[in-house]
């Protein structure tokens, strides 16, 4: 008995990436099956490094994208730039434009998504999202948590590109400020925003040296 087309996709959704492209090693006809974009719709990542994997296909049928990254170097990404060690830098180095090339392919191949969900990835910035927002009219609901790169110009975007937004929380990102949440609402009242902690934490801003304690110093070491 030969499996059409139909079921054989039904089989596939069944199974996790890994599984997929196992099965699309065995012959060239589960490779078309696997290759199909309406396999899919919903793609979930639980770590930078799954982006890497030839073990999804990305195309118009994806409707639903999450990259949620929960790890210990999750700290180490949000930490200011100017105050990582060198030891910091190349944790991070191995990974840092990960997520954002992945944004581009997502923007260039997944014109019909719908939900987009970023967790704990600290090197994205804000033209990674514009670009989304830009490429993707259908959007309706965008998550960002714990991504202290994001500032009021993503806010803006949203105002200006996310057309068909209705859901979007922005919580943990520390450089967005309450008067982007507030512009958002003015503009956008029908998107139902959220942002739990984001305009209350502490935003990037290297410290400057306090001028008496330069000159208390200098004096010290002039009579030492």
């Amino acid at each position: 008995m030969v499996l059409n087309r139909e079921c054989l996709l039904h089989l596939f959704s069944f199974l996790d990436k890994d599984g997929r492209r196992s099965l699309s090693l065995t012959c060239r006809g589960m490779r078309e099956v696997y290759l199909d974009p309406a396999l899919w719709p919903l793609l979930n990542f639980h770590a930078p490094c799954q982006l890497r994997r030839d073990n999804y296909v990305l195309g118009p049928a994806l409707r639903h994208l999450s990259v949620c990254w929960h790890s210990s170097r999750v700290k180490v990404c949000n930490v200011e730039d100017w105050a990582k060690t060198p030891f910091q830098r190349d944790i991070c180095r191995e990974h840092q434009g990960l997520v954002s090339a992945f944004l581009a392919r997502v923007s260039e191949r997944c014109p019909n998504l719908l939900s987009l969900t970023l967790s704990g990835c600290g090197h994205i910035e804000d033209q990674d999202v514009v670009l989304v927002l830009q490429s993707c009219a259908r959007l309706r609901s965008l998550r960002l948590e714990n991504c202290v790169r994001i500032t009021d110009s993503t806010l803006h975007a949203l105002a200006t590109h996310g057309r068909s937004l209705t859901d979007v929380q922005v919580d943990f990102c520390r450089n967005v400020t309450r008067e982007g949440l507030q512009a958002v609402r003015e503009v956008r009242p029908e998107i139902q925003l959220t942002a739990e902690r984001s305009a209350g934490m502490i935003p990037d801003s290297k410290p400057q040296e306090k001028p008496q304690l330069r000159r208390t110093l200098q004096k010290l070491l002039l009579f030492s």
